[in-house]
């Protein structure tokens, strides 16, 4: 069973590619808008403190903007899921590009967090897709920054998509505690969270799990790439989000969190989300 099959995302893939005018903010690293599986996207920069174009297509931070992009919006028939290529991307770069390639996961401090979710709600996004990890623990300051981003993009009814994080640990962060937030665990292909993944009771109770060992989607050479961990599992989530929106237009983001509940039926009290069902989300909103 492939990924995609396991989340029922291709029968939604099936009926849309998704919408131009469902923008997805992707908080990340940035793009190598060259790669020719996604050369002639909808991919809009937002410079933010990085720089919106990869200037080292070796870096940490490049191959894994590229990496989420190619999941998201490359080409049907890629290497990559390719979930939402005819939505719109909004890349906001988070992470610097002198980061070591060794790095598996580049990080940002809870400010610059706040203020990259602040840009993409205000340039219009619907949805945000956030695989970050923090660099320093909260300070009081720090924490209150990050809630009140999280709090706007509420308040704007921008949906908010994170990666649990791969620290393996029981328990939550200021992010994946927030109410808005669905965050995203990682799992095999049999639906088994990985050893890596974070889990906790907010993550149960309000977020999913999703494919996250083994996915492969564009490198910045041009060529593919697999990886693991909940940075690749959060943009299935996204990415059904997103085409159940292009389905639905209209719908508020309250209704398309609505039916991502309802689609997934009665939470337990229990550290482990469920499976994403991406057709499941579809049928609660066609309902």
């Amino acid at each position: 069973m492939t990924a995609l099959e396991l989340v029922k995302l291709l029968p939604l893939m099936a009926r849309t590619g998704g919408r131009p005018e469902v923008t997805i903010g992707l908080i990340d690293g940035p793009v190598a808008k060259g790669h020719p599986d996604v050369e002639g996207r909808n991919i809009r920069e937002l410079p933010g403190g990085e720089g919106g174009a990869c200037a080292q297509l070796a870096s940490a931070a490049c191959r894994h903007g590229t990496f989420v992009a190619g999941m998201l919006l490359a080409k049907r028939g890629s290497a990559a899921p390719a979930i939402c290529p005819g939505c719109s991307l909004l890349v906001r770069p988070i992470f610097p590009e002198t980061t070591s390639e060794n790095e598996p996961l580049p990080s940002a401090t809870p400010e610059e967090l706040g203020a990259a979710v602040i840009e993409c709600v205000d340039a219009g996004a619907r949805l945000l897709n956030l695989s970050a990890a923090l660099v320093q623990l909260p300070s009081s300051r720090g924490e209150r920054a990050l809630e009140g981003a999280l709090d706007y993009a509420a308040k704007r009814g921008v949906v908010v998509v994170v990666a649990a994080g791969n620290q393996g640990s029981v328990g939550g962060t200021v992010i994946t505690r927030h109410p808005w937030v669905i965050s995203v665990a990682a799992c095999d292909l049999r639906g088994r969270p990985l050893s890596e993944s974070n889990l906790g009771s907010s993550i149960g109770r309000r977020g999913l799990s999703a494919p996250g060992e083994g996915v492969t989607s564009l490198a910045t050479d041009g060529k593919a790439l697999a990886s693991s961990g909940t940075s690749v599992a959060a943009p299935f989530v996204t990415g059904a989000i997103a085409l159940a929106w292009s389905e639905f237009p209209a719908a508020t983001a309250a209704q398309i969190r609505l039916a991502v509940a309802q689609a997934h039926g009665f939470r337990q009290a229990t550290v482990v989300p469920p499976l994403l069902n991406a057709w499941a989300i579809y049928q609660a909103m066609a309902a």
